[in-house]
């Protein structure tokens, strides 16, 4: 028999070596390019709607006023904090679905201060207070599946997974259990007429003392990944235990350790929720933010630094598209979920045109 020659596929998927920062950044905008004309194409296609007033309307809901510009910083502050905190664990590949839980939990420590202590200690002691017992709490919360992951090897994912729904049911307890008035169920602002327990508002803006602090986590939590040996141990367990356990590393210490650090900051967003934002409490304090920070952590490849472009994207869609609901006649905010899922999914898409690209084999001419 002879040999017949094994015709080659047209195209071929190839991981690349390396790409350059410029060049993945391109890419990456030209994502955010390409899901703009196609949610232009599906606002027409859908509700006969010039794009461009749909998009005018995104822009204004989200920096239309000086007002709405502080919220915006405000959402991103918050969302980024929530992405600092799981980005140590991430990149050890500890797979941390819990921040949600961890917030709510260091707002709940923050509540309990404020509720139990306020106006009984001077005001600048009862921060101090709330901020110490809310990273604690945290760490704690998050420390338990760190725990039987070191020891026993469970499955972070499910565990994590499983804590959120035990503290939103604590919160919901105690909020039962605090309300004001008795039944309604709801903890109502706490301490408003002598504001124990608030975080001070600088140069009489809300929200600045929330976005300072988290700018300084970041900073922090940068420098500790890149340039400390804890932050050098993570990374290696990340890219091998084995190779960690060989060259000295104590794997079940990292853990445990990275973990605590990853609860005590999300301790911290919860006090910077319910301390500095809300000053009440509820089940729905998170928002969301322990699920939606794990896409901030890994479009930014769990740099915190480009987690600040990451966190201003989405802050700005969710932001914009809840105007598009509120301004436009005839669409709801399913409408403007539609889009700001639409531009989520090209971004994510686009990684993997960052990872590998397409080869495109010449096709062979006949004899």
């Amino acid at each position: 028999m002879k040999n017949e020659k094994v015709k080659e596929p047209l195209i071929h998927i190839v991981k690349r070596d390396s790409i350059s920062t410029v060049k993945s950044w391109l890419i990456r905008l030209g994502s955010i390019a390409a899901s703009l004309v196609f949610c232009a194409i599906v606002t027409i296609i859908l509700t006969g709607k010039n794009p461009i007033d749909i998009f005018s309307i995104l822009v204004e809901g989200a920096i239309g006023t000086e007002r709405r510009i502080w919220g915006l910083l405000q959402s991103v502050a918050m969302l980024l904090c929530v992405s600092l905190a799981v980005t140590p664990a991430f990149k050890m590949k500890f797979w941390n679905i819990g921040a949600e839980g961890q917030v709510l939990i260091g707002g709940l420590a923050t509540t309990a201060c404020m509720i139990l202590l306020g106006n009984k200690i001077p005001n600048y002691l009862l921060i101090i207070l709330i901020f110490v017992t809310s990273m604690i709490a945290g760490a704690i919360w998050a420390f338990i599946p760190a725990f039987f992951k070191a020891i026993w090897n469970t499955n972070e994912t499910l565990f994590t997974l499983m804590l959120n729904y035990i503290a939103i049911q604590l919160v919901s307890y105690f909020a039962s259990a605090w309300a004001v008035p008795k039944g309604s169920g709801a903890i109502g602002i706490m301490n408003a007429d002598t504001k124990a327990g608030w975080l001070p508002d600088i140069f009489e803006q809300k929200y600045l003392i929330n976005i300072l602090i988290v700018a300084a986590l970041t900073v922090f939590v940068y420098v500790y990944l890149r340039y400390s040996k804890h932050g050098y141990e993570i990374s290696v367990v990340g890219e091998s235990e084995n190779t960690a356990k060989y060259i000295g590393i104590n794997v079940k210490k990292v853990i445990i350790r990275t973990m605590l650090l990853s609860g005590a900051l999300c301790g911290i967003a919860g006090v910077l929720l319910v301390s500095g934002t809300d000053h009440t409490l509820t089940k729905e304090t998170a928002a969301g933010r322990g699920f939606t920070a794990i896409i901030v952590s890994w479009l930014a490849k769990f740099n915190p630094i480009y987690m600040v472009l990451t966190s201003l994207l989405i802050c700005f869609l969710q932001k914009g598209a809840g105007e598009i609901a509120s301004k436009s006649n005839g669409l709801d905010k399913s409408f403007s979920d539609i889009i700001t899922g639409i531009i989520i999914f090209f971004i994510i898409g686009s990684e993997f045109f960052v990872n590998y690209r397409i080869k495109f084999n010449k096709k062979e001419e006949k004899a």
